[in-house]
């Protein structure tokens, strides 16, 4: 790991299409391969040093074979050899080198990617798209009236939601490390030897990557969910309370300076959610407790955050009343601090008041309490606005007396990162899966006298029982109510949130998702919960209702009749009202990932875009406005890949200024873990709904319905392929577990969800994440592809002219070039030589046969399909920056996969050697850091 020249120099070695690289291209890359081997060198001394020569050796020559099979100089099999009957605790340092080479190896590309912009932004080129300068220059060619920008931009919101995930099992010792390795990085980029102190850099180099080397990469307990809890709550104070308050400044001040006779984006647009805690589909670890600590824990966090900045404030505003002007209100505000020592400092007495006020109300709300507080006896704040409103004070002091630049710095930050953040930090989204509901609500009914059997109704009796509950303002239980624990349990989960509610704020649980929503019952269920915990009330004329009732549809089948399923329930004249007292806003989530695992790649993805043509048309007849909510998970196969291309391919009227979507795993890391590059996916996230909401982007005029017929057979075709293989196929099931890591997924201390919903052994009863995550461990990325080439070909073949309609459309239509674009992204980080050294550990030979070689051939044939579609020989010649990654990093994670099918092979036949279980979940871990959305 000490040289990487044989992994860049030799012109032959290009990624998959084996198209040549231009010097200029290699020319421009070559900084951060010199980046990757100065890591790849001190990773390489740190392992020689603290394992030794024996070690070392075995990571070098595992290095050199990996490089020698892509060239193709030794077949795969010898390599293979080379960790047969490895000792377990030698194997341990060789998967730990190549999992931090992975780790290393992304801190190079994120300070390239910084590199590139740099150059492009020097070089004087316009804005690149994705980036918001980029999207201002469009919207003024535009020549849009504000009267139109100001309706389109009711409401908006971009919400990106962190959800826990069984990949990211970093510790916080490893992320912070990470980060300032990451920072160290950034001085050598901008030419500096030494930090700001005279620390040599690359020596600080070398002591953080023997940190890195000497700490555990992941815990030998199963995560619990406090630990999830706290995980995303580390995202705000390395990125989120820096970036996010900055962002929505810079983009309310854009569009006012544009349009300033429109009040547009008064309230924060990009606001972030959250789902640990919160999510209990499936998870019977998320209890009342947990909602509790979920919602202190991130009041804590914001509150804590304040205190720290009005702390640096009151010792940045030193003004002396003897030297400055100030407002009447900064001095009545001033007055309740009676301290003499600072009788003639207006504004650190105005900020003490302010700082005491909050510490009274930290002691009225939060359980624990942060640093930094202050006593002086005050009254608390009853809300975040009040809090607001004495910081907007001390501003409108500052601004009127000369002191802007002093007002334009931490004062402004702090009154954006309270505008956001609020007392409640992030949104808390209750989940529950509609069975769950239904097993509830029967229980409750009968316990009530109301109905002995609800489950026996049919729909119609049921929402005709359900709407007359929910008109009333009876509850049908008390607190000495003889319930199951299930049932339990889920009404105290719902009045822990209401308890949220009531002290953080409405924002602080501002959904209530219903999982496998299927009808409109399935939705008056959750609003009978709701309602019990005293957060609904439809009674009278003016409905009470903080929590949003979400559905989510995720089965095809399910897609298909989500905008009936709207429709009729907003025909109900009670939830209108509902519906109504929320400015006639109605969240709807879309499932990516079970519609995924249910019809497959091709036909998921239509039946979302479909879902979303017949949503857009049925908020248009009903007077609501939609916001649409994508459960988008890391891979393309759960509806992974780029966010700006991923949101400029969504149909026409779908966007409408809102966008929520769940960020999972590696992912979030990959994305939020320090400052730049958060900015950057923020400002991405921003940019493509800004202009999806204002902006023509689907392309396709007068020919979208002959389109939509093409895509309609196409999906057909696709889903009966995938069905044939998954559903169909006898053992498919067996091949799977046996083929992939699944079940070691669910047995190792991997996050804290279970991995099925229940206890079966059925594909549609697996999580999602497992189903993906196992494929891609083994290289396969299945659910990314398998199905389209088929479809493809079928309908290529059977008339003449339809390969140019196809290439016609990839031309002209985003959201199937999207859908190309991503196809190959999987297709090129799959790697069926490797899938097949898996299928080796299924043992019955017939059924190894039977399924692998129906995913070769169908592999063979989406690739010669895209490359007839697209005419592109090389699957990433839209990427050159994933093409990049797959080239530099790709021979690195081939030991990884050897060594888990060897570690899997020994806990399969009894080995329970407590190293063995470690070594393969850093097999896991390593894999997905290597590949960064691999769940």
């Amino acid at each position: 790991m000490t040289e990487l020249s044989d992994a860049t120099s030799d012109t032959a070695l290009e990624p998959i299409g084996a198209v040549q690289r231009t010097q200029v291209g290699r020319e421009a890359t070559e900084p951060m391969r010199e980046d990757i081997r100065l890591l790849g060198a001190i990773l390489g001394d740190t392992v020689r040093e603290q394992n030794g020569d024996a070690v070392f050796d075995l990571v070098e020559r595992a290095r050199v074979e990996s490089f020698r099979v892509r060239r193709s100089e030794i077949d795969r099999a010898e390599l293979a050899t080379l960790f047969d009957g490895i000792d377990v605790r030698q194997a341990i340092p060789v998967i730990r080198a190549f999992t931090h080479f992975a780790l290393l190896a992304n801190v190079a590309e994120d300070i390239h990617r910084e590199r590139r912009r740099a150059v492009h932004e020097k070089a004087g080129a316009p804005p690149q798209d994705s980036s918001l300068a980029a999207t201002y220059l469009k919207l003024d060619t535009a020549e849009l009236d504000s009267d139109t920008v100001a309706d389109a931009l009711v409401g908006a919101l971009v919400s990106p939601v962190i959800t826990a995930h069984p990949t990211e099992t970093r510790r916080r010792t490893v992320f912070d490390t990470q980060h300032r390795i990451t920072e160290l990085m950034r001085l050598r980029l901008h030419g500096h030897a030494k930090t700001e102190d005279g620390r040599e850099v690359e020596r600080e180099l070398r002591r953080h990557i023997l940190t890195l080397w000497q700490t555990a990469l992941i815990r030998l307990s199963r995560l619990k969910i406090q630990d999830e809890i706290e995980t995303g709550l580390r995202y705000y104070a390395a990125a989120f309370f820096e970036v996010i308050p900055q962002v929505n400044a810079e983009v309310r001040a854009a569009f006012q300076a544009r349009w300033p006779d429109t009040e547009l984006l008064e309230e924060p647009i990009l606001r972030p959610g959250s789902w640990i805690g919160g999510d209990r589909d499936g998870n019977p670890n998320v209890t009342a407790d947990v909602v509790r600590l979920a919602t202190g824990r991130a009041a804590y966090t914001a509150l804590a955050h304040y205190f720290v900045e009005l702390t640096k404030l009151e010792e940045e505003l030193s003004m002396s009343l003897r030297l400055v002007h100030i407002s009447d209100e900064l001095t009545a505000l001033a007055e309740a601090c009676h301290e003499p020592a600072r009788a003639d400092e207006p504004y650190r007495r105005a900020l003490r008041v302010i700082h005491a006020r909050l510490t009274a109300t930290a002691q009225q709300i939060l359980d624990g309490q942060p640093e930094h507080q202050l006593d002086l006896g005050l009254e608390p704040y009853p809300t975040p606005g009040e809090l607001l409103a004495d910081l907007d004070a001390v501003d409108a002091s500052l601004r009127a007396n000369g002191s802007a630049v002093l007002a334009d710095d931490r004062l402004t930050r702090l009154r954006e990162a309270v505008r956001v953040f609020g007392f409640h930090l992030s949104g808390l989204d209750l989940r529950q899966n509609s069975d769950v509901h239904e097993e509830v609500v029967a229980e409750l009914l009968a316990w009530a006298g109301v109905h002995p059997d609800y489950a026996s109704l049919g729909e119609s009796e049921r929402v005709e029982l359900l709407a007359g509950e929910l008109a009333t303002r009876r509850p049908l239980t008390g607190p000495d109510a003889d319930l199951s624990e299930l049932a339990r349990k889920e009404l105290d989960i719902v009045t822990a949130a209401a308890r949220a509610v009531h002290v953080f704020g409405p924002q602080a649980v501002p959904n209530y998702i219903i999982s496998m929503c299927q009808s409109v019952s399935d939705m008056l269920e959750a609003a009978l919960l709701l309602k019990e915990a005293g957060l609904l009330d439809a009674s009278s004329d003016h409905p009470y209702a903080p929590v949003g009732i979400v559905p989510l549809f995720e089965t095809i089948d399910d897609l298909q009749r989500g905008s009936a399923v709207l429709e009729a329930a907003l025909d109900l004249p009670l939830y209108r009202a509902v519906v109504a007292t929320r400015g006639d806003s109605q969240e709807v989530m879309l499932g990516y990932s079970d519609s995924n695992k249910d019809g497959g790649y091709l036909a998921a993805n239509w039946a979302l875009y479909r879902a979303e043509l017949d949503l857009v048309e049925s908020a248009r007849k009903t007077g609501i406005r939609l916001r649409l909510f994508h459960g988008r998970g890391g891979t393309v196969g759960r509806g992974g890949g780029p966010s700006y291309d991923a949101i400029l391919a969504q149909p026409p009227g779908a966007v409408q200024g809102s966008l929520r979507i769940t960020e999972q795993g590696e992912v979030i890391a990959a994305k939020y873990a320090e400052p730049r590059i958060a900015h950057r996916n923020l400002e991405t996230l921003l940019a493509a709904t800004l202009e999806a909401t204002l902006l023509d982007v689907e392309g396709l005029g007068d020919t979208a319905e002959p389109a939509y017929e093409v895509l309609d057979d196409l999906a057909a075709r696709a889903q009966r392929a995938y069905s044939e293989l998954v559903h169909e196929t006898p053992g498919f099931v067996e091949y799977f577990k046996a083929s992939t890591p699944v079940s070691e997924i669910g047995a190792l201390n991997i996050g804290s969800r279970p991995a099925s919903r229940k206890p079966t052994t059925s594909i549609s009863d697996l999580r999602a994440i497992p189903w993906v995550l196992a494929w891609s461990q083994s290289r396969v990325m299945l659910p990314g592809w398998y199905g389209t080439g088929t479809a493809f070909e079928e309908w290529i073949s059977e008339e003449d002219g339809r390969l140019e309609v196809l290439q016609d459309l990839y031309r002209r239509w985003p959201f199937f070039a999207t859908v190309l674009s991503n196809m190959a992204q999987v297709l090129a980080k799959s790697d069926l030589g490797l899938a097949a050294h898996y299928a080796e550990l299924v043992e019955d030979e017939a059924l190894r046969h039977r399924v692998f070689d129906k995913i070769v051939d169908e592999h063979a044939r989406t690739i010669r399909m895209h490359k007839l579609i697209t005419g592109q020989d090389d699957l990433l010649a839209d990427n050159p920056s994933l093409a990049r990654s797959v080239f530099n990093r790709f021979p690195y994670l081939e030991p990884l996969n050897h060594l888990q099918v060897e570690l899997l092979r020994r806990f399969r036949s009894g080995d329970e050697d407590e190293l063995v279980q470690r070594g393969i979940l850093l097999t896991m871990s390593g894999l997905a850091t290597a590949l960064r959305n691999s769940g």
